[in-house]
């Protein structure tokens, strides 16, 4: 059995040295990493092939061998991300909320590094580069434990990682990851909360749920909820048929993918009769509630099922979609605060009142008006890549990037000052 707290203590050691890097340094280490990755293609391609095929093999849900597998776009996304996170500004040393207090004594914050990042994730492969990434430009060190279906994906990607480390002669302790699938080696990693600073789990609600019922040290839960759109009665229905079908299939398995379609009951009819023809190419399994049902059985829809109000609470992750209908806006807020909406939430209206009661009204962290739920990324709000989402309400909301992986200290200054 490996000794995690050594491996975890070695990783808070080498998180002074990451803390101490110039600006200029990291960005040369992370543009070092992305020409790396691409060298590597061939063989990060071909570890991860027969992670995929492991994956079928044991009859994996199709959704999580949808995210461990790359493709050419998600590999170039990911290398990307890389490119992106060493060209954004740097957060470490900001200097900011200085003042002058009565006593003389000079005050300001100054951003730090948060020490050691605990990831706790499962299937996508890329997380292991994009936290590392993130990590490293924001002067974190990190310990990953990553899913043991894109093991051998990590393993090449965790020794390019150390390759690039080594040659710019930092510890490679400061990307320390967990290779072995013992489940017991999480609740150790929890307990080490004198090495380890936070923990950031990405994957269901059983995972999130385990890590803040035994972690020592704080948890940023997310990247789990029920993603909801609500089509207005002064929506353009053409416009949010196309927003509807992204929001859906432009990637199933995302945690922002739509998961219920609520339409106002005033537009239910004409927009099922345009919607219905769109699902069916992408075979989409309706699972229709209500008058919904009787709508879309009487256009033979092939793949319809009757809603049970129990799916409500249910993330799909896959060609799957609640559709039911609603009185008006406020009814669709109290529907979206009954079933487990904080993570992406839409309202396609062209009404400005009915916009604001429902940005106001909805408890989610990324609130849309007239835009997919696909867009909650850290890649689309300009951050480069993320370490997660978050869905809870201290410290940070939403995707998180650079500057949400750093906390400050006070700098106080005074001309041998003592207190009266």
């Amino acid at each position: 059995m490996m000794d995690i707290v050594e491996m975890a203590k070695g990783a808070y050691e080498a998180s002074f040295e990451i803390a101490d890097l110039i600006t200029r340094n990291k960005n040369d280490l992370l543009l070092k990493l992305a020409d790396e990755l691409l060298a590597f293609k061939e063989e990060i391609f071909a570890a991860n092939n027969e992670d995929v095929l492991a994956a079928k093999e044991n009859n994996l849900p199709k959704a999580l061998v949808d995210r461990l597998k790359f493709n050419d776009s998600r590999f170039l996304e990911m290398v990307d991300g890389v490119k992106k996170v060493a060209a954004l500004p740097d957060p470490v040393g900001e200097i900011y909320e200085g003042r002058t207090v009565e006593s003389t004594l000079t005050l300001y914050k100054k951003r730090v590094p948060l020490g050691v990042v605990g990831v706790i994730y499962e299937a996508r492969p890329n997380v292991t580069v994009d936290i590392a990434s993130l990590c490293l430009k924001s002067g974190n060190a990190c310990v990953l434990r990553g899913g043991k279906e894109a093991l051998k994906t990590n393993l090449v990607l965790v020794r390019i990682l150390h390759k690039v480390l080594k040659e710019y002669q930092i510890d490679p302790r400061a990307v320390t990851f967990i290779d072995s699938p013992d489940r017991e080696l999480i609740k150790t990693m929890l307990s080490l909360d004198s090495y380890i600073d936070v923990i950031i789990p990405r994957g269901g609600e059983a995972l999130h749920r385990m890590c803040v019922r035994f972690a020592t040290m704080p948890v940023i839960v997310g990247g789990f909820g029920v993603s909801h759109i609500f089509v207005d009665k002064t929506a353009n229905l053409i416009k949010a048929v196309n927003i509807i079908i992204n929001s859906k299939v432009q990637k199933p398995s995302a945690c922002n993918a739509l998961d219920t379609l609520l339409l106002h009951e005033d537009i239910a009819v004409p927009l099922i009769d345009m919607l219905l023809p769109e699902l069916e190419k992408y075979q989409i399994e309706i699972y229709a509630h209500g008058d919904i049902f009787t709508l879309c059985k009487a256009k033979e829809y092939p793949y319809l099922h009757r809603g049970d109000p129990t799916l409500f609470d249910t993330e799909w992750l896959s060609l799957a979609l609640n559709i039911a209908a609603v009185e008006d806006v406020k009814d669709a807020v109290a529907h979206l605060r009954r079933h487990k909406a904080h993570h992406s939430d839409s309202i396609l209206t062209d009404s400005c009142k009915n916009a604001e009661i429902f940005c106001n009204g909805a408890g989610s962290a990324c609130v849309y008006v007239n835009a997919s739920t696909r867009f909650t990324d850290g890649g689309q709000f300009g951050m480069g890549a993320e370490v997660a989402i978050s869905t809870q309400k201290l410290h940070v909301r939403g995707p998180m990037g650079l500057k949400d992986l750093t906390t400050y200290k006070y700098i106080c200054k005074g001309d041998y000052l003592c207190r009266k």
